[in-house]
């Protein structure tokens, strides 16, 4: 499978093509840089600034070619119609997601899009269907998923020693990123919650099942910046059980989880961001205190290969676009729900 890459982000580079290099049935072709018109419409700023951000992008896209071998697509357009490429990954931000994995779909590519797929419900569902409609698959880069320290975490909920669960903390922030990072820019579609917030309602979700729902949500502005910082929320299913969220992008680093049973807390703190390699761990407090290791995983290497399989097997593509339109819905859920401050 002959994958491309539209646009040459610092993601794809640090996490993507270290990754794709493990997976055996893909094959990288080449990466694509934006026209002017591509990246600004119709409003284009000044000739100088143009192709100084060019150029930028240019030297980015030589940086994969130089590691990793492939070829300049001198657009987006142009690798979207390149019948060198069977499948795309769009690591833009996500305000630009469903222009182009709509017209990437629509050209009979398979597309890997990155958190979150779209910035509304709407958009994302009629993303799937174009998928469905093409019998392509669309896979929305939520790589912790697949780590295997959350089954780890599933088996020792599971076994009991930690009692009936009273109740789940998973927390995500971290902090101020340079002031022009698209995450505070609202056209591009930032803010905490489709940054941050996506994964702890998504891990939420998995921790509560099927029944889970939101029943508060918040979101928090920062006086100077046009996008939500920070927020949290709750979500409980049909059992009772709570699970309170916290996110944001303004925040001291935290990455955790916290499980209160009636007979014993488990903690961890790297449960969606553990990268490759690394050896997580969780403390277990119920009558004494344990540190247990957690299995290392290559999260992102295997999100790659479930895209794999969703393209090879209709199945699993079909499963995964109800997985894909739940996610957002939930999403559109908090925002439906939520209290602005």
């Amino acid at each position: 499978m002959r994958i491309g890459i539209m646009c040459p982000s610092e993601i794809a580079f640090r996490r993507f093509m270290p990754a794709l290099t493990q997976v055996k049935d893909m094959r990288f072709i080449g990466i694509a840089v934006n026209t002017p018109d591509e990246r600004y419409g119709k409003e284009l700023p000044d000739r100088e600034v143009i192709n100084s951000m060019l150029a930028q992008e240019k030297q980015k896209a030589q940086k994969f070619i130089d590691a990793y071998g492939g070829k300049l697509f001198g657009s987006y357009d142009e690798i979207i119609s390149s019948k060198e490429i069977d499948a795309l990954y769009v690591p833009l931000p996500p305000g630009l997601h469903f222009k182009w994995a709509k017209r990437a779909l629509m050209a009979g590519k398979h597309v890997l899009v990155e958190k979150p797929s779209t910035i509304n419900a709407s958009d994302t569902m009629r993303l799937t269907e174009i998928a469905r409609e093409k019998g392509l698959a669309i896979h929305e880069n939520y790589m912790f998923s697949f780590h295997a320290q959350l089954d780890a975490v599933d088996n020792i909920i599971r076994s009991g020693e930690l009692g009936s669960i009273r109740l789940y903390r998973v927390s995500f922030g971290f902090p101020m990123r340079e002031r022009n990072d698209f995450r505070y820019v609202q056209a591009l579609g930032g803010g905490a919650l489709m940054d941050a917030g996506g994964y702890v309602i998504k891990y939420a979700y998995r921790l509560l099942g099927d029944s889970a729902k939101i029943v508060y949500a918040q979101l928090n502005d920062i006086a100077g910046f046009e996008v939500d910082m920070f927020g949290s929320g709750v979500l409980v299913n049909d059992e009772g059980t709570a699970a309170q969220i916290a996110f944001g992008m303004d925040n001291a680093y935290k990455c955790e989880l916290e499980v209160w049973g009636s007979k014993g807390c488990l903690t961890t703190g790297r449960i969606l961001t553990a990268p490759a390699g690394f050896e997580p761990t969780v403390t277990i407090r119920t009558d004494r205190e344990e540190v247990r290791k957690l299995p290392s995983d290559d999260a992102f290497k295997k999100s790659i290969e479930y895209f794999v399989k969703c393209i090879e097997n209709k199945a699993d593509r079909i499963e995964n676009y109800s997985v894909i339109n739940n996610q957002a819905q939930l999403v559109e859920n908090f925002l439906t729900a939520c209290h602005r401050y």
